[in-house]
């Protein structure tokens, strides 16, 4: 059986728990019959549930999930931790064939696979594993390097200007960039900026909108050493703020690794962020290009020791797409890769 349809949509589930899942990564779950019809589905969704992908569609199925398939995003966890491993659910559901695209690397949940296949269950491993990852990067990366994922959001002019001379930057991008970047700001579990951004611009970091199922904001988490105005508004009562009062991105790195979250969404301004580019902790950027041109103004990206071409930092294309007059592109940075 050709398993990408299935697979597709699990993918699809995965990606409506961005936002809610941290520490864990993001899974979906569905359970096909012999001919392939669809008899269940599930996504992992931390903030209403303790529930894996996989136990939510178990539960959905009910005794139909006997002799059925289940394919996931995700190696199932051998693992007992707030709930028990995957591969005892699966087991007991009477599951006959298990389909996963990605193995996970986690050493403390890893190793289903094998406990399914001793149980004399069929299972089948590398099913769009590619686009599985790109879904779930963020809490891959986090495995592998032991930091969270950091998206670089920017809007610019066409000359690459995030404010003119006298500092004014309202608005850049057109309404429909702005939507996009607010369910870019609620799928991210901190949204993080510089104490100057926060001084110049006053912004509450919380996402605009209605976002259904999700329970709380993302935290706020603002980077520097200069005193904030007491009545500024990341003070109050909308989402958790955490001042991290230095500019060692060490130190920062380690606060973040301590609220155990998978993405944080950078708003910072061109100082905080080419310098998180240069430490190679800059892992994405999203950037929306307006039809505009100013021809002086505050560049998104200003390092002094970048002053030869061999300086250029070379990214990786991964996607454009038009927003109304504005174009979205995304890149990610290979840090040395």
């Amino acid at each position: 059986m050709d398993y990408t349809v299935a697979m597709q949509h699990a993918i699809a589930l995965s990606e409506k728990g961005l936002g809610k899942c941290a520490p864990n990564p993001i899974v979906g779950a569905v359970i096909i019959d012999a001919s392939g019809n669809m008899l269940a589905e599930g996504f992992h969704d931390r903030m209403n549930s303790n529930d894996h992908a996989e136990v939510v569609a178990i539960k959905k199925a009910g005794n139909q999930a006997e002799g059925s398939t289940l394919v996931v995003t995700l190696e199932p966890c051998d693992h007992s931790g707030t709930t028990g491993p995957c591969t005892r659910a699966i087991i007991d559901a009477g599951i006959s064939t298990v389909v996963y695209a990605v193995n996970d690397p986690n050493v403390i949940a890893a190793g289903g696979a094998e406990k399914l296949n001793a149980a004399g269950i069929k299972v089948i491993e590398g099913v769009m594993s590619e686009e599985a990852s790109f879904s779930n990067r963020a809490w891959l990366t986090k495995i592998k390097k032991e930091r969270p994922f950091f998206t670089w959001k920017v809007a610019t002019t066409l000359d690459g200007m995030i404010a003119a001379s006298d500092g004014t930057s309202k608005w850049i991008s057109n309404e429909i960039s702005r939507e996009d970047a607010q369910k870019l700001r609620r799928e991210s579990d901190a949204i993080l900026v510089g104490t100057n951004t926060v001084i110049l611009d006053n912004p509450n970091l919380t996402p605009r909108g209605e976002f259904p199922g999700y329970a709380h904001n993302p935290i706020r988490v603002i980077c520097g050493e200069q005193d904030l105005p007491a009545d500024s508004k990341i003070f109050n009562n909308e989402a958790q703020t955490l001042l991290v009062k230095t500019r060692d991105l060490g130190v920062l790195v380690e606060n973040l690794n301590e609220l155990d979250i998978n993405q944080v969404f950078v708003e910072a301004g061109s100082k905080l962020a080419s310098a998180m580019v240069d430490a190679g902790l800059m892992d994405e950027l999203v950037i929306y290009r307006s039809p505009s041109i100013l021809g002086a103004g505050k560049v998104f990206f200003a390092q002094e020791s970048h002053a030869t071409i061999d300086d250029q930092i070379y990214l990786e294309h991964i996607g454009t797409q038009v927003l109304g007059s504005d174009i979205k592109s995304i890149y990610s940075f290979r840090n040395g890769a």
